[in-house]
């Protein structure tokens, strides 16, 4: 197969920032998405643009005593589309876009920064109440007999809990620090896994059958020559997901 038949990456539109970048989120069901980090100045912020005619528009930037790290629109309704984000002092606030000067919900969820967040139960998708969850993890809530949320750690720890009893049903060591996790869907029974690490490697874990002593089977492999940052699967198809590394190299799996 040559270069020209493969799949092709191509940038469709670009953007310089002033700001570091920790996040970026599609706005369900439109041309909008939302970007979240920190001024050098130390404050957070939030850009919310549109596609319009092959460029983007700023239609909103707000400003934020603290940078914000993540953000999620997972556990929103579509008339709604509140964003939830999670920032360096570890609060979890709920934004109202529309009016974003006081959140429409806020708690101190951890004593120090939120690196992750995750919602499930909006737009739709799975069944059960909406919820969120903060920490380092995914989570996958596909009805109410499968509801759990996946842990990753840097000591290359992956934890499975089962939210029904909060209790720990699978564990396993991948032996380089986790950097992200990411299911294949939440709307569907547990299928895939994707976990990546320091070093380069990535591993998929089959979710479908849990071996009472093996736990589930798992392939690894070296996916880059530094850290692979990022997961993300393709939301039309669960069989191709999205690698990061840390030198700048996206690679797309199947």
């Amino acid at each position: 197969m040559s270069a020209f038949e493969k799949p092709q990456i191509i940038s469709h539109i670009q953007k310089g920032l002033n700001y570091t970048v920790f996040d970026c989120k599609w706005m369900p069901c439109s041309a909008k998405f939302v970007t979240m980090g920190n001024f050098a100045r130390g404050t957070g912020v939030i850009q919310l643009y549109e596609i319009q005619q092959g460029d983007l528009k700023l239609l909103r930037e707000i400003e934020k005593a603290k940078p914000i790290k993540c953000g999620t629109f997972g556990a929103t309704s579509l008339q709604q589309r509140y964003l939830a984000t999670g920032d360096f002092a570890g609060n979890l606030h709920i934004w109202n876009l529309e009016a974003p000067e006081v959140p429409v919900y806020s708690v101190k969820g951890h004593k120090e920064i939120i690196n992750t967040i995750d919602g499930v139960g909006g737009l739709g998708i799975g069944e059960g109440a909406p919820e969120i969850v903060t920490g380092s993890r995914d989570g996958n809530a596909y009805n109410q007999e499968e509801r759990v949320v996946c842990a990753g750690y840097d000591n290359g720890d992956i934890k499975l809990f089962d939210l029904r009893n909060m209790s720990l049903r699978w564990e396993t060591n991948i032996k380089n620090g986790v950097c992200s996790l990411e299911f294949d869907r939440k709307d569907i029974s547990m299928n895939k896994l994707v976990a990546t690490s320091l070093e380069g490697k990535f591993h998929v874990f089959d979710m479908r059958t849990q071996h009472p002593t093996k736990g589930f089977a798992s392939v690894s492999e070296k996916a880059h020559k530094s850290t692979v940052w990022q997961v993300r699967h393709l939301p039309q198809n669960r069989e191709v997901f999205l690698t990061a590394g840390g030198a700048g190299s996206l690679h797309l799996w199947k």
